[in-house]
């Protein structure tokens, strides 16, 4: 839907139409707040649509990153019902949600000693996870290279379509009422130092009582917005590859299976209609998107060392995303020290997987004025040197 702004006003203006823009829009107009509006040149577009939708909290986790284990956990958790919830409201749209648990794996006795690491500091948390020998994991996937030495088996990481999540809020938006204008947000409207609105590439201006900045990699360098409002956030490059398994090949792998090749990590993604995903590389290059020759390389060699099977599969799409990284690699959730700006962005490589949580958080603090406990260590001020705050990676 596209509709003339000159002169409107919405009660949540969302800027960025991705993933978490669309499912806080959704959760917003649930919620009952007033002509909830998200802009965006394509609603449905951002670096969700090339992820390859791994909802893996447990396996993904990092040393220092508590704060944020408990932000995607509580995601995770809520990931079933919100799936379901959307695939209703949406009309019937499938998410691709499904429960297969991820095992990561290790390829030589170095990699074997920091998946024990990782698994000791599973247990110190209380997270399930289970070890594997070499032989237990490929009892579990058969097609796993004959070299691998141990892994961790974690079933509560599972995995979603991140386009046909995408699909599914796009639809559900529109049936709760959200507008959706397909135009770009050329400035952010500051009046009384207090955001108002935003002026479209198309020349109109919409009024808002609130506007949510949800522009991924793109969201601190909207025009307007004042200096020092939201930290930077930078784009990440990742390419990925989308194989497909025949029939006859099937079941190629069962679950996610996540390692570290050559130091570089390494996921591979089986969905249910035959698609494998393959990702994704880390490249610092700005606000390049270009898929790569040594990109595709690197994954299908990495991959192939993993799972020896994998390049008798025809290669269907490669593409490449930019992930929203902060300062921290953590969120930036809730209001900033611009009054009326609110703040859902800086994901990194969690957006899929903090989709449920970030909409629920957004939403209870636009209608309540109240930032949830759980979105207190994300806070966007907490970079400020004055603000007495803990950073969400400590």
């Amino acid at each position: 839907m596209s509709r003339s702004s000159s002169g409107s006003r919405a009660g949540v203006l969302v800027i960025g139409g991705g993933v978490i823009g669309l499912a806080v829009a959704w959760r917003a107009a649930q919620r009952g707040l007033r002509n909830v509006t998200v802009v965006d040149p394509c609603h449905g577009g951002g670096a969700a649509g090339v992820a390859a939708g791994m909802l893996a909290p447990v396996t993904e986790l990092q040393y220092g990153e508590e704060p944020l284990l408990r932000l995607g956990t509580a995601s995770n958790q809520r990931y079933g019902s919100f799936a379901a919830e959307l695939t209703e409201a949406s009309g019937g749209l499938d998410t691709g949600y499904r429960r297969c648990g991820t095992i990561a794996v290790a390829l030589d006795s170095d990699d074997r000693e920091e998946l024990r690491e990782l698994h000791a500091f599973h247990q110190r948390l209380g997270l399930e996870s289970s070890w594997l020998t070499g032989r237990e994991a490929r009892r579990l996937e058969p097609m796993l290279a004959p070299g691998v030495r141990g892994g961790l088996h974690v079933a509560d990481d599972h995995q979603v379509d991140p386009r046909r999540l995408l699909a599914a809020l796009v639809a559900a938006c529109e049936r709760a009422g959200v507008l959706l204008h397909r135009a770009e947000a050329a400035e952010l409207l500051v009046d009384g130092g207090r955001a108002t609105g935003a002026r479209l590439s198309t020349g109109d201006s919409l009024g808002a009582d609130q506007v949510v900045l949800a522009a991924g990699p793109h969201s601190h360098r909207l025009p307007g917005l004042p200096e020092g409002v939201l930290p930077p956030v930078r784009p990440v490059k990742g390419q990925v590859l989308r194989l497909q398994v025949p029939d006859a090949y099937r079941p190629f792998l069962s679950r996610n299976v996540r390692a570290v090749v050559r130091g570089q990590h390494l996921y591979l993604v089986p969905r249910e209609n035959g698609e494998l995903v393959v990702g994704a590389t880390t490249e610092e290059q700005g606000y390049d998107t270009t898929v790569t020759a040594g990109g595709v390389y690197e994954l299908l060699r990495d991959a192939h060392e993993l799972v020896p099977g994998i390049t008798e599969l025809p290669l269907r799409e490669t593409s490449a995303g930019l992930r929203p990284g902060s300062p921290d690699n953590a969120p930036l959730l809730g209001p900033t020290s611009l009054p009326g700006l609110v703040a859902a962005t800086g994901h990194y490589r969690n957006g899929v997987l903090l989709t449920p949580v970030t909409a629920d958080l957004l939403a209870d603090y636009l209608a309540t004025g109240e930032v949830p406990d759980l979105a207190k260590p994300f806070t966007p001020t907490r970079f400020s040197p004055d603000v007495p705050t803990t950073k969400a990676s400590a």
